[in-house]
């Protein structure tokens, strides 16, 4: 059966522009049934745990240059498929437990079995790379300003002291702002 929130991380992911798949060892039928219930249009049923990793490198060799595939898996027969995938991310189930294998072979491991955190988790992550890039502009922008004013004889050295900290103060404040980050995934109950 679904989870309760399974319907709003799809959707959730779709919106992100993921594209879901559900690659299951359940009967067909069955896996179409809940592949419609969440809101996923791409059903591979009747997988065994050895081919998983063959479907992910499959769906891997399709993507155009810049793409990824991820992987969410919970269990033993999941492990291959995680560590074929570019992205693995296991899930706890919802009492906490989950497979050593998955949680060791996955690149992240999320604590709570509520697939609305894999949406969350992404976000995060674009939020994270986002800032990083950031920090990395206003660095070398500091560096490509200051290096040769000092070359010239043009900046003191305490003007430029005074940049370098301004710089480190201006770099450290905007990663501070991802404390006030918050994910844009819906609560199913809300």
């Amino acid at each position: 059966t679904a989870k309760p929130s399974a319907a709003a991380a799809v959707a959730a992911l779709k919106r992100e522009g993921v594209r879901c798949v559900l690659v299951s060892g359940d009967h067909r039928a069955a896996a179409q049934a809940l592949a419609a219930q969440v809101g996923i249009d791409e059903v591979r049923a009747e997988v065994l745990p050895a081919d998983k990793a063959r479907v992910v490198q499959a769906l891997r060799d399709g993507l155009p240059a810049g793409r990824r595939v991820a992987m969410v898996g919970d269990g033993v027969n999941d492990a291959p498929a995680l560590a074929a995938a570019d992205i693995g991310l296991a899930m706890t189930h919802a009492d906490g437990g989950g497979t050593d294998v998955a949680m060791q072979t996955a690149g992240l491991t999320l604590l709570r079995g509520d697939p609305r955190l894999v949406a969350e988790a992404l976000q995060l992550s674009r939020a994270v790379t986002r800032r990083i890039r950031q920090n990395l502009f206003w660095a070398f922008a500091y560096n490509v300003v200051g290096i040769p004013l000092a070359a010239f004889g043009l900046l003191s050295p305490v003007v430029a002291g005074g940049a370098m900290a301004l710089s480190s103060v201006s770099v450290i404040s905007n990663a501070l702002l991802l404390g006030r980050w918050r994910p844009t995934v819906e609560d199913p109950k809300a």
